[in-house]
C-alpha cells in the first residue's frame, strides 16, 4: 500500500439514476510529498465528486483511495485527521469570532485548553488577522474570510491540505496574499491539492497540473512540459482602447496564420480593465506586420504582446471550447 499523501487507483463514482450518471470514469493520480498539485477541469467534468471520494464524503463505487497509506473507504476517521480541507463555499461559524472559530476548531481535533489558545493566536498573527481577531466572519472582506478558513483547515496540522477553487470572487491582492501563504505551507513540507479555474495561478503555483474532463484525467505534467507537448504556436494579445467590433474581428480571422481569436480576460494581472483580441497563431513570423496592418484600419491599437503557448490555450486544446453547464 502507497504511503504517498494521495494515491487514487481506478476510482470509479456512478450515481443512480435514470440512466445512471458516471461522474468519476477511472481516475489513477498519485500527489508525492510536499508538492502543490492542481486540479484543472471545465464545470462537470468530476472534480467536486473526485474532492468529495478524497475528503469521504462522497463513498466511491469502485477503486481504492488510500492517504498516506490510509484506505480512505476503510478508515476514514483517521483519513480525515490527517487532511486540511477548505470548500469553496464560506464554511466559518458565523456566530463566533475569528479567534473562536480558530479555537474551537483545536479543540474539536483533541488539542488541550492551552494549546489550543497559543494555536489559534499563531494562526491569526501568521495569517494576518491578529487586528480582527474578535470581528464575526460577517464583519470581514472575502479575501479575509478566506485566509481564516485556510487558517481553520491547518489549525490541527494536516499533512494534505485540499482547497477547492480557493480564490474565486476575490481581488488581485487578496488571491497574491492567498497563495503566498499556501506557498510558506508547502515551504513547511504540507502537501496541496488545489482545484482552480485560474490558469495563470496554476501555471505560476502548481509543480504539477491535472486536467480531468468527463470524470477521467486527461494529462499530468508540470506546467512547462505540458505546454512543451501540447501547446501549438504563440498567443499573441492585440490591446486596443475600446472592445473589438465585428470589423476588426474578421480583419484578424483573415490574417494568415491565426487560427483562433477570442477577447482578452475582462480583467489583466494588475486589475485593470482590458479590451482587445487574444489570438491564437502558428508563429510570429509575418504575422505581426500583417496583424497591425489589419487593425489599424478599423481601431485604435494600444500594445501587442506575444506570449509562448498558455496552459489555457493547453487546457482548452484539451478540453474543447463548448460551453459546460
Amino acid at each position: 500500500m502507497s504511503d504517498l499523501p494521495l494515491s487514487l487507483r481506478h476510482v470509479v463514482k456512478r450515481f443512480p439514476g435514470t440512466p445512471p450518471v458516471t461522474a468519476v470514469a477511472g481516475i489513477d493520480l498519485d500527489v508525492t510529498h510536499g508538492e502543490i498539485l492542481g486540479l484543472l477541469g471545465p464545470n462537470g467534468a468530476g472534480k467536486s465528486t473526485t474532492i468529495g471520494i478524497i475528503t469521504t464524503r462522497v463513498r466511491p463505487t469502485e477503486g481504492a483511495v488510500t492517504v498516506f497509506g490510509v484506505d480512505a473507504v476503510a478508515d476514514p476517521a483517521t483519513v480525515k485527521g490527517t487532511l486540511g480541507v477548505v470548500q469553496q463555499a464560506n464554511t466559518l461559524d458565523r456566530r463566533l469570532t475569528l479567534w473562536e472559530n480558530l479555537y474551537y476548531h483545536c479543540r474539536y481535533f483533541g488539542l488541550g485548553r492551552g494549546a489550543a489558545r497559543r494555536r489559534s493566536d499563531e494562526l491569526l498573527d501568521r495569517f494576518r488577522l491578529a487586528d480582527r481577531r474578535d470581528a464575526l466572519p460577517p464583519q470581514i472582506s472575502g479575501g479575509m474570510a478566506q485566509r481564516l478558513q485556510i487558517a481553520r483547515a491547518v489549525a490541527h496540522d494536516p499533512a494534505l491540505l485540499l482547497l477547492d477553487e480557493p480564490t474565486a470572487g476575490l481581488d488581485p491582492q487578496s488571491r497574491i496574499a492567498l497563495w503566498e501563504l499556501v506557498t510558506e505551507l508547502r515551504a513547511d513540507g504540507m502537501t496541496v491539492l488545489v482545484s482552480t479555474h485560474y490558469m495563470e495561478e496554476a501555471d505560476a503555483l502548481c509543480d504539477r497540473v491535472a486536467i480531468i474532463d468527463h470524470g477521467r484525467i486527461l494529462v499530468v505534467d508540470t506546467p512547462d512540459a505540458l505546454k512543451r507537448d501540447h501547446g501549438d504556436g504563440v498567443v499573441i494579445d492585440v490591446g486596443l482602447t475600446a472592445p473589438a467590433d465585428a470589423a476588426v474581428r474578421a480583419a484578424v480571422a483573415d490574417v494568415p496564420g491565426v487560427r483562433v481569436v477570442d477577447d482578452l480576460p475582462a480583467t489583466g494581472h494588475d486589475g485593470t480593465t482590458q479590451a482587445g483580441l487574444r489570438l491564437s497563431a502558428a508563429s510570429t513570423e509575418g504575422t505581426v506586420g500583417t496583424l497591425v496592418a489589419a487593425v489599424t484600419p478599423h481601431a485604435t491599437l494600444r500594445d501587442l504582446r506575444v506570449h509562448e503557448t498558455t496552459l489555457e490555450s493547453v487546457f482548452i486544446a484539451l478540453t474543447g471550447r463548448d460551453l459546460r453547464e
